[in-house]
Order: structure tokens, then sequence, then C-alpha cells
């Protein structure tokens, strides 16, 4: 185990007691043993702050941070990658699931090609665990350009060289602060290297999609605009293309 690199595993967990267990389940069944998982609970006022510290003292390679405010994803992420100890960094929410070679199949694939930035193909669940056929399908690259006008990359997904990369943190937005990362990474001119299989599998929660798909894309025209200083014409045509891509993640 010495001889792999570390992976440190950023959770932030809110208000997810219902399915807490199941997510670090599919952490502790992973092939590849060397692996931190930071558990930040953000001020959770359900039973998920417990079942987090029931894992923590079953395993020492799980540790939890309690934060006393509520801050959102961003704030609690950039707590956990404060503390990452990893060569590699990935991301998985407190109600997402990995398949058990998720993290072998990933390293093993960065640390062949070297590649800083890699993502894989996910499988969409519903809120009660009934996993749909749609499959998101990782393309073999993306540049900062495409990923411009298509939010292809899933965060569950991702893993990060943090070693080579610096220091990583999200912008304490409230959504959509993964999409700024990778953009940020992108725009320094790297890429992200996609890995066709389906390693990961993403629960859609909530009932009211439609009222989330409008204030993401109204959280995309910002950061087209303001964050990225794009100019209005290419905003446009960068938005057109992530809205007909979002459609066929449907």
């Amino acid at each position: 185990m010495e001889q792999q690199p570390l992976v440190s595993i950023i959770t932030p967990v809110y208000n997810c007691e219902t399915f807490l267990h199941e997510t670090i389940e599919s952490v502790l069944a992973q092939t590849y043993a060397n692996w931190e998982l930071w558990l930040i609970n953000d001020a959770s006022s359900d039973g998920s702050k417990y079942i987090a510290a029931q894992f923590a003292e079953a395993d020492s390679r799980i540790k939890l941070i309690d934060l006393e405010k509520n801050g959102g994803a961003a704030v609690a992420r950039n707590k956990g990658l404060e503390r990452a100890e990893g060569k590699y960094v990935a991301f998985l929410d407190g109600d997402d699931l990995w398949r058990p070679q998720k993290l072998e199949r990933q390293v093993g694939f960065m640390e062949e090609t070297g590649h800083l930035f890699s993502f894989t193909s996910y499988r969409i669940m519903r809120e009660d665990g009934t996993e749909r056929s749609k499959v998101v399908e990782a393309p073999s690259v993306v540049t900062y350009e495409q990923l411009l006008s298509n939010t292809i990359i899933g965060c569950l997904t991702v893993m990060l060289n943090q070693d080579a990369l610096g220091t990583l943190q999200m912008p304490t937005i409230r959504t959509r602060q993964d999409f700024m990362l990778w953009l940020s990474i992108l725009k320094n001119g790297y890429s992200a290297y996609g890995i066709k299989e389906e390693l990961a599998v993403y629960r859609k929660v909530g009932n009211s999609i439609s009222s989330n798909k409008w204030q993401a894309a109204k959280r995309n025209w910002e950061i087209y605009r303001k964050h990225e200083e794009l100019p209005w014409l290419k905003a446009c045509r960068v938005f057109v293309g992530y809205a007909w891509n979002g459609m066929k993640k449907l």
C-alpha cells in the first residue's frame, strides 16, 4: 500500500443521512486501498454528523471535520482541500456512489499517462436508488473552450494531481463552484482527460428539477459574463451549446 499514491477524497456532508452510509460504503469497497476520506459536516440538522462520526471511529482513513455554521458545498470542500495530503484529490458528494474499481482505474490511468486532470463516465440514479439506463459518457479530452459549452465533467468523477497543480480551492459561491474550478485549471493551458468506463453513480435528489435547471442556467450565464468576462456574442454562443448539451444528459 505504501507504494500507491495517496488519494484524498473530499465529501461535503449536509443533511444526507438517508444516503451517507451507502456513499461511505462505496469508498470502503474500493479495490484501491491508499486513500483518506475527508467528511466535512456542513452544520447538518439531521443525523449525518453521527453517521460520519461512527465511520471515522471505525476506520482511521476516514476523518471528520465539523463546521459550526453552514457555508455551502464550496466552503465545505475547501476545508477538506486544506487538509488533503494526497498526491491526488477526488470528489464525492454525500449522496453519490463510486463503483469498486473507480480509484484503481483512475489512479492507474493518471500514473501511466502523466495527466493532471481526469474524469470518467457516470450513470444517473433516481433518488430511490434505482439506476437509470442513461450513462453520461466521458469524451476523450476536454479543453477550456469545449468545457464552456458542455458541462460534461461530473464532479463525482474528477481526480486532480494536486502535487503538480498546486493549491486547489473552489470559489465560495453556492452553485457551480466545481465548474469554475475546472475552468480555472483548463484556462491555464491544461486539458481534462476522460476515461470511458462508467465508474460512478450520480443520484438526482429532489423534485424541482426544472427549477434547479433554471437556476443552473442563470448561474452559467453569470459565469460567462462576470467571471470569464466573455464578450456578449461568445457568451450567447457557448450558452446555446451548454443548453443543448444539458438537454442530452436528461
